[in-house]
């Protein structure tokens, strides 16, 4: 190394660090990046740790320096324990064989099997919204997203067992950022593992019955896969991904589809190009892939959804070996937090960042391509998450038969303030809805 300048910034209080700040200022990023730039040091969790922003930080963590960090070694325990030992968590040639394992499933020809289920389940919710007239879509969207990874995934068909995993998931999900990691039974991280040890019940069941008798959905296609040697993954394996592909293909979808109806309802300029693309496939009945292909503005309105309000708005890695960004020297044994909600709204790279535009993913404008990792919601690099055609696909779905069909409005008196990790409006965004 040619040089042992740590990054400028503070460490803060003695063992609280910046921690406080960090939860509860929602400049944290933005006040530092003004003062320091794309590198700083700072000290959460326990954990000194350095902050990278911007499309070239990206790259060099997403991309170009994978090596040095870890995803195992960066994520809070309670991700280890109640993720188990899932692809999210593994690190070099174990990630590496078990991804390549599972992408067959997740793209390509696989993806063309899942379109009538997707349509189905999507039409039966439009159904049911009719009938309700008002309701928090958020939650909706919640249930109709798990409905479809439970089906797919595993073959489990919707109904009074997805409800109840469902909500087995959110009690998981609300675990994963226990600041007290305490096992009881009363405590959010004591009532995630209970809820864990349930949901790993239900899939461990599923496994057995796909060994013995494998059908269509992903999970039997992971029972089938094997590797180049004519290995596959074991039961412990499958149990582990499966449940990761539960967790991860209902979560982000959800917040996703959720800040588009509401983006959607706030910009009706916005609504009606894309409501005018679809005009014509109003006389195909079933969707095909190759028409979903041909949705240029829809693409670019979840483009826009991707880049504003991202699912996940940051990441954390270890720092397993010593490197050098800009001058800077981070030691291995620092965390590292890597911000991209903060990078996908500079003015840098993005023309009034603040502002909901999808034009500027048009061919003219193209403004994400002017630096490489400028747009990486889903991700970036080697590691981009393995469920991103799947995802996109379904969020295409959804909104296609909504925009053709439906009209909806946002009912006074809510917050549709951000929050939570993924992000979503604070009440859920309540709607009225009715046919066109």
């Amino acid at each position: 190394m040619q040089t042992n300048k740590i990054p400028p910034g503070s460490f803060g209080l003695p063992i609280l660090g910046e921690t406080l700040s960090f939860l509860f200022d929602r400049n944290f990023s933005k006040k530092r990046y003004q003062q320091y730039g794309s590198i700083f040091k700072t000290h959460l969790l326990g954990r000194p740790t350095v902050v990278m922003i911007g499309p070239e930080a990206l790259e060099f963590v997403l991309s170009t320096h994978i090596d040095n960090f870890s995803w195992r070694e960066g994520w809070p325990a309670n991700f280890k324990i109640l993720l188990g030992e899932s692809l999210f968590l593994q690190d070099g040639e174990e990630h590496r064989r078990n991804r390549r394992l599972m992408m067959p499933a997740l793209h390509g020809p696989a993806l063309a099997n899942y379109v009538v289920t997707i349509e189905d389940i999507t039409r039966s919710y439009l159904q049911k919204w009719e009938e309700q007239q008002e309701f928090t879509w958020f939650q909706e969207f919640k249930q109709l997203t798990f409905d479809i990874a439970s089906q797919l995934l595993l073959g489990t068909r919707p109904g009074v067992e997805g409800m109840r995993l469902s909500q087995l998931f959110t009690t998981l999900a609300n675990g994963l950022f226990a600041i007290n990691p305490l096992p009881l039974p009363f405590t959010k991280f004591g009532k995630a593992l209970a809820a864990r040890n349930q949901i790993l019940e239900h899939v461990t069941e599923v496994v057995r019955q796909r060994q013995q008798n494998p059908t269509k959905d992903v999970l039997s296609l992971l029972v089938q896969a094997r590797d180049e040697d004519g290995n596959s993954l074991s039961e412990k394996e499958l149990i582990a991904q499966a449940l990761l592909l539960l967790f991860a293909g209902h979560d982000t979808t959800t917040t996703m589809l959720t800040w588009l109806c509401l983006e959607l309802a706030r910009h009706p300029e916005v609504l009606q190009r894309a409501r005018e693309e679809q005009l014509k496939f109003a006389d195909v009945g079933s969707l095909t892939l190759e028409q979903l292909g041909q949705m240029p503005y829809l693409d670019r309105v979840l483009l826009e959804v991707e880049r504003l309000r991202p699912s996940v708005g940051a990441g954390f890695r270890g720092v397993v070996k010593e490197f050098e960004f800009k001058g800077c020297y981070v030691p291995a044994g620092w965390q590292l937090y890597y911000a991209i909600a903060f990078t996908h709204r500079l003015s840098e790279i993005y023309s009034q960042p603040e502002r909901f535009d999808p034009d500027r993913f048009s061919p003219q404008r193209q403004e994400h391509k002017q630096y490489p990792f400028s747009l990486v919601g889903f991700g970036g690099g080697p590691r981009v998450c393995i469920g991103i055609a799947f995802a996109k696909m379904e969020m295409k779905i959804v909104a296609a038969h909504l925009l053709s069909s439906y009209d909806w409005e946002i009912l006074p008196n809510q917050s549709l303030n951000t929050m939570g990790i993924p992000n979503r409006p604070k009440d859920g965004l309540r709607v009225r809805f009715k046919p066109r």
